[in-house]
């Protein structure tokens, strides 16, 4: 494999370690071996280590004292205390999207993506979903221009993704309620209706947490 610019070397590593744990591919627990990755990929050690220190910031790894760096355990505490903070932030995106929006040109981005998770579903694309479903989030950005939230979102979304892969490669069908969910969603957002914003959150968060922690005991 050959990394290359634009993203930083360490970057373009946690990225792939970060796929491979999202999908399963990593156990958690699993010991992750710097000389191993830096032979597997033909990187520097130094890289490597810089790549497994954001992959901690970003709460898929654990790097111990005289145990190295190990995939984090995801628990139902770990899922629910996720859920809980990620609905929050969610609700200040979506607020500040509805707040505002002038033209309904600002929104086009998010129906782009609207098609995209619809196609991904028909076509079972659990990943692509997944991904699409962060776009979303992203698409916010502009409209919040708070960058101490966006970092903390970006910090997490590795996370989440990983639990939202785990409930939805076992339970397939979940994709048509977050569609219906994103659809409840953007109607709020256009009408600029901050309760039933909340409302959608907050049942989209609780919905996602009692999906994951169900996959975690299926397991």
């Amino acid at each position: 494999m050959t990394f290359k610019a634009p993203d930083s070397l360490a970057e373009q590593i946690a990225h792939h370690l970060a796929e491979r744990i999202i999908r399963g591919e990593m156990k958690p627990g699993e010991r992750i071996q710097e000389q191993k990755v830096t032979q597997a990929l033909d990187v520097s050690r130094g890289s490597v280590r810089e790549a497994l220190l954001i992959l901690e910031r970003r709460h898929l790894i654990a790097i111990l004292p005289r145990r190295g760096a190990h995939v984090t355990e995801l628990t139902a505490h770990k899922v629910k205390s996720l859920c809980t903070l990620m609905s929050e932030m969610y609700i200040l995106l979506a607020n500040a999207v509805a707040t505002g929006w002038k033209v309904q040109a600002d929104l086009a981005p998010f129906v782009q993506i609207q098609q995209r998770l619809t196609a991904s579903y028909e076509r079972q694309d659990i990943h692509a979903f997944v991904d699409d479903s962060f776009n979303v989030m992203r698409a916010t950005y502009s409209f919040a221009n708070n960058p101490y939230l966006q970092e903390t979102v970006e910090n997490l979304q590795p996370a989440m993704s990983r639990a939202y892969f785990l409930a939805l490669e076992q339970r397939k069908a979940s994709m048509s309620e977050y569609l219906e969910l994103f659809e409840r969603l953007l109607a709020a957002v256009i009408a600029r209706d901050f309760p039933l914003i909340r409302e959608v959150l907050t049942a989209y968060g609780q919905r996602s947490c009692d999906l994951v922690i169900s996959a975690l005991t299926d397991a």
